[in-house]
């Protein structure tokens, strides 16, 4: 992963460690995530040319989240690569999430203490905005790098292992369909002849450090 990614994913994650919580309203969240995804355009002139059909498959990026209750908002960026070339998609997103602790129990011993949970489980509904570039990003990014826009609906969903103070191990599963716009080149908005409508889907290993409500 480039430092460019590993950096800002880190120091938030330190951001987080050392700012107070509200156990019973709010959360906060950030992970470093690599794995695979893939996609297909379904409709529209440029469902040929979709971007996450034309991207390579091998996946890897970041995400800083916040929630208050319920609602949920995160920011992600994720670079897919084949290992001769690199695509780029940064997403926002807001809506509403819900996560579980799972395990734990009674106490081992008469007297002794409560166990601890030891997993976890995550469902989200976001709605999201996102910017694709057909190639690595050439700081700092203008509208000529990207080549794809997209408003998407995303149902994610994770599990995995509470490895103590904040800190888990698990999967997320991010599922998402949406309306799409090719960008550049003198492409515009109102040019039907440049939208399209795909579906995309990812399996990610995460690393995260999640702190507040759980």
């Amino acid at each position: 992963m480039s430092r460019s990614l590993v950096l800002p994913a880190l120091g938030a994650a330190l951001v987080l460690a050392s700012a107070p919580a509200h156990a019973d309203i709010f959360s906060a969240r950030a992970e470093i995530h690599g794995g695979g995804a893939g996609g297909v355009g379904i409709g529209g002139d440029q469902k040929d040319a979709a971007y996450f059909k034309n991207a390579p498959h091998g996946a890897y990026g970041a995400l800083i989240g916040a929630q208050i209750l319920i609602a949920d908002a995160y920011i992600e960026h994720t670079q897919f690569t084949n290992g001769n070339r690199i695509t780029t998609w940064t997403q926002f997103a807001l809506g509403m999430r819900i996560d579980m602790k799972l395990g734990g129990g009674p106490a081992l011993e008469k007297g002794g203490p409560a166990r601890k949970p030891t997993g976890y489980f995550e469902f989200g509904i976001h709605a999201a905005f996102g910017l694709g570039t057909g190639q690595q990003v050439d700081p700092p990014l203008d509208n000529a790098q990207i080549t794809d826009k997209g408003f998407l609906l995303e149902a994610r969903v994770g599990f995995g292992k509470r490895l103590g103070h904040g800190l888990r191990l698990g999967v997320t599963i991010p599922v998402s369909g949406g309306y799409f716009f090719k960008s550049g080149n003198g492409a515009t908005v109102n040019m039907l002849s440049t939208h399209y409508q795909g579906i995309e889907a990812s399996a990610l290993l995460t690393l995260g450090m999640q702190l507040g409500a759980l």
